[in-house]
């Protein structure tokens, strides 16, 4: 039987039979084939005979199928020098055929991330694109983004390349070796009420009366920024007046984040909200008038927050004001989850807004603070004496 020396550990490769060969210090198997004149070496990670030679042909049939034409010539991502659009490449490849099951904003989304990966991957070529080359990739990239930015983009890449595997291009998926980053969750800090009267109040003392009515239509609806303003780029209709059943008291959200209009009840600090917003205009609305003709307090908020000495809100802020006065009321997470549009029975509002539950549940606690030995006040009668 012929040998292979390897300089690892001493280690030599037996080999034992077609493509297969068997370590003389582990014993482990593996299995190497010859493809366009070079060699593909995998170990197979099992010591146990029949079941090595199953797990060859497995490889044997990655490798046969493996397109090295492709693979040598295809970068990763191409794009055009002028427009600086994404025309070719995996990439491409890619985002042309995933894309068509894509809402318009994801994939605009998408295509920004294989920007962001471009600029470590620019220049190679698939073949380039190996384990190694993604750990440097992973090592430099944790350092300047987000964990959950380096996990959005380590997914999209495991897809890019597991499409570069199922045609033939790739062998195997590298990127699947790349562990994602544990998010480090930010505390939610939401305004008390106190504080989110102030900050209106200063908006409307600084020229944002339309920022500050938006901010409370947030607050006293909890829809999101887009389900009340809309989004033209992508052909998303604001809430209009038509959409608000004073007589029933409800209102519909016609275009939500899981693109399903869900009605909502009119809940009585909007109805009161809307009824004087209706006071305030010079004519009543028509139906298809928008509730708030802005579409952004951004810079109205951020320039109260500033003033009053408070932490940086934003428009997403209103939505968690929204759930921590609603837990405060004692409303089941599950009806929240409803009112929010979140199709998990509320375990993302438990996961999100449990602690303020428990800081609720704590607060109401202090005020059971009678006992066995705790002297009546004196205005109380006895129970036993009344009767």
């Amino acid at each position: 039987m012929k040998a292979i020396p390897t300089t690892r550990n001493h280690q030599k490769l037996v080999h034992v039979g077609d493509c297969l060969y068997r370590s003389s210090r582990t014993d482990v198997y593996y299995a190497i084939f010859q493809r366009d004149g070079k060699q593909v070496k995998r170990s197979l990670k099992t010591t146990d005979p029949e079941l090595a030679k199953r797990r060859r042909e497995v490889h044997r049939q990655k490798v046969e199928r493996l397109n090295s034409d492709s693979a040598k010539n295809l970068p990763f991502a191409e794009y055009d020098a002028n427009t600086k659009e994404l025309i070719g490449g995996l990439a491409k490849r890619w985002i042309d055929i995933a894309g068509g099951t894509m809402e318009a904003s994801s994939r605009d989304r998408m295509l920004g991330v294989i920007k962001n990966l471009n600029q470590h991957f620019s220049g190679l070529t698939v073949r380039n694109v190996n384990l190694r080359t993604l750990e440097q990739w992973a090592t430099a990239r944790r350092d300047t983004c987000s964990a959950r930015t380096f996990n959005y983009e380590l997914e999209t890449l495991r897809r890019i390349l597991d499409y570069g595997a199922e045609h033939g291009i790739l062998m195997e998926n590298p990127a699947r070796k790349i562990k994602r980053c544990k998010p480090h969750k930010k505390p939610i800090t939401i305004p008390t009420k106190e504080q989110f009267r102030k900050m209106l109040d200063a908006m409307r003392d600084n020229g944002g009366k339309a920022s500050a009515d938006l901010a409370e239509m947030l607050a006293y609806s909890g829809c999101r920024k887009g389900e009340i303003v809309g989004d033209a780029k992508y052909s998303k209709p604001p809430i209009f007046w038509r959409d608000v059943d004073f007589e029933l008291k409800v209102f519909t959200i016609t275009q939500s984040k899981n693109h399903e209009p869900r009605t909502v009840p009119l809940f009585p600090a909007m109805e009161n909200f809307l009824r004087e917003l209706q006071a305030r205009r010079p004519a009543p609305p028509k139906p298809d008038d928008r509730l708030i003709p802005i579409d952004s307090a951004k810079k109205a908020i951020e320039s109260a927050c500033k003033k009053l000495g408070l932490p940086q809100y934003g428009h997403h802020t209103c939505r968690h004001f929204f759930c921590s006065n609603a837990i405060e009321a004692g409303i089941d997470f599950k009806v929240i989850a409803s009112w929010l549009g979140h199709k998990d029975g509320g375990v993302l509002v438990a996961r999100t807004y449990g602690h303020l539950r428990n800081e609720h549940s704590a607060a109401m606690a202090k005020r059971m603070n009678w006992g066995a030995s705790t002297a009546e006040p004196a205005n109380v009668v006895p129970m036993a004496a009344k009767r």
